[in-house]
């Protein structure tokens, strides 16, 4: 099914083409994409339930470039959507009718690399990955890595506070970023942070962090860049049950012991991922617990007897090391090709993204089976266990009428679930539209009214990625009233896919 584009009234059209020759000024080229045909890659994100084309697209290339676009959007009071891959998974990036989708995909270039300071100076384009191959040579690499780390940039891992497998130990998104430089929606361009670990007054890097495009665009982040361990190895750990994984991913950091990365799969996953990766994934079991352990080999090594013992103790039906870099590297492989491998055996699926206590593992893995049954919808785990991070897919078919409707009420239990044990609603993958409707569950209006006086701040017209994260939408007047109980402006109906 293919949405197509309204006919717009002649006002609307000719509005239109004035935005679309004005972007032409500044842009020059084939950087502004205004025909319905080349538009359409642009209609959705990684969230592809929900579609709607932009207006116009715009690809800079320069930081002036971004600022004079902005500059021009505020001056007019034209929205705008920022868009770095397209791979959020919230409709962080879905497209505006009515506004401008700007696209960072040129902004791929890596600036300075300082291996005295350990930092790289990139782009925002620049892909999560070509950090780490950019800096590999000399024995370094970029912690942060999102399963899609070969696509996803890190001006998107910045806007979404991106995790991945190595998260637990080396910290998310906003604990490796030093600095950026930002465009505000008026056009000004803002340096935060640096080189350095730590800056005097208010923490303004961090709230740029898991901003979700909403407080400016980002054309330039440092990054802090690590030395490789001297060795590393991962165990694979087979149980009998989701809930004895759990159990043991509670009992290892409880001991003391920080794993590099520590991640679930579940029988359906497992299935799926062997048969697409044949990474030696034992099929016997119902879940698999894939440890990593890294630093001085002795070190290693006497994790590992200990993390075996743990695993035993919590019933593992099957304990194996890796050998070999090559063997580590296809353990991991298999988990990094999870999403994809589960593609192959549902028509469709669900990416959720919660985040729980550890303790409540056990827990939310039994409840989510109840869920499932209840539904009549499968569901394939894949989560990092070691921060409590929960991906399940939930497995269905959009032909079937009512499936879709149905999953979105599944994937709400889930999240309401998550918050209600104590969780959140979102580890990495944002709030977008996605979650918008939930906040209510984990905010007080008090607090949401308080964000959206941050978002003000930076944006006093509410241009930048409307219509996202926030559930009700005030004036940036009225939120300065000690009392609001009026001014709500309902967002437009997503279409959907």
């Amino acid at each position: 099914m293919s949405l197509r584009m309204p006919e717009p009234d002649s006002a609307i059209l000719e509005r239109r083409q004035r935005i679309v020759a004005s972007l032409r000024t500044i842009v020059h080229g084939e950087g502004v994409i205004a025909t319905e045909r080349e538009l359409r890659p642009y209609e959705s994100d990684g969230l592809t339930a929900y579609r709607q084309l932009p207006m116009v697209v715009v690809l800079p290339e320069t930081t002036d470039q971004v600022a004079e676009i902005l500059r021009y959007c505020h001056g007019e009071g034209i929205k705008v959507v920022p868009r770095g891959a397209g791979t959020s998974l919230s409709g962080g990036a879905l497209p505006l009718a009515d506004g401008v989708l700007l696209g960072m995909a040129k902004f791929n270039r890596i600036r300075e690399i300082d291996f005295e300071n350990r930092v790289a100076v990139v782009e925002s384009g620049v892909t999560n990955l070509a950090v780490s191959n950019a800096v590999a040579y000399a024995g370094f690499y970029y912690a942060p890595d999102p399963s899609s780390q070969i696509a996803c940039t890190i001006g998107g891992n910045v806007a979404e506070n991106s995790g991945g497998v190595h998260c637990l130990k080396y910290g998310m998104t906003t604990n490796n970023v030093l600095g950026c430089e930002i465009v505000l929606i008026t056009g000004e361009i803002l340096r935060l942070g640096g080189r350095h670990l730590d800056a005097s007054g208010y923490d303004l890097l961090g709230l740029i962090n898991g901003s979700e495009g909403l407080l400016g665009v980002v054309t330039e982040v440092t990054v802090r860049i690590l030395k490789k361990p001297e060795t590393a190895r991962a165990m694979l750990i087979g149980f009998p049950s989701s809930e004895d994984a759990g159990e043991c991913v509670s009992r290892i950091i409880a001991s003391g012991i920080i794993p590099g990365g520590m991640e679930i799969m579940d029988g359906p996953a497992i299935a799926a991922v062997e048969e697409f990766v044949h990474a030696g994934y034992p099929l016997d079991v119902e879940a698999l617990l894939i440890v990593e352990l890294d630093g001085p080999p002795a070190e290693v090594d006497h994790l590992i007897e200990r993390v075996e013992k743990i695993a035993r103790d919590c019933r593992a039906a099957s304990c194996k090391a890796s050998r070999s870099e090559q063997e580590r590297l296809l353990f991991w492989a298999g988990r990094k090709a999870a999403f994809p491998a589960v593609g192959r055996i549902s028509p469709d699926y669900y990416c959720m993204d919660g985040t729980i206590p550890r303790a409540q593992l056990p827990l939310v893995l039994k409840r989510m089976k109840e869920m499932s049954a209840k539904y009549g919808l499968r569901v394939a785990n894949v989560f990092h266990a070691g921060d409590g991070n929960l991906h399940p897919l939930i497995l269905y078919d959009a032909n079937q009428p009512g499936e879709l409707e149905k999953t979105e009420k599944f994937g709400a239990e889930i999240l309401k679930l998550c918050v209600e044990v104590g969780g959140v609603l979102t580890g990495e993958h944002g709030v977008g539209v996605e979650k918008r409707d939930l906040m209510h569950t984990m905010f007080s209006e008090i607090d949401l009214n308080q964000q959206q006086r941050v978002k003000c701040a930076f944006d006093s017209k509410g241009l930048l990625n409307p219509g996202k994260v926030f559930p009700q939408l005030h004036r940036c007047a009225e939120l300065g009233r000690l009392h609001i109980h009026s001014g709500k402006l309902p967002f437009p109906d997503i279409p959907r896919f």
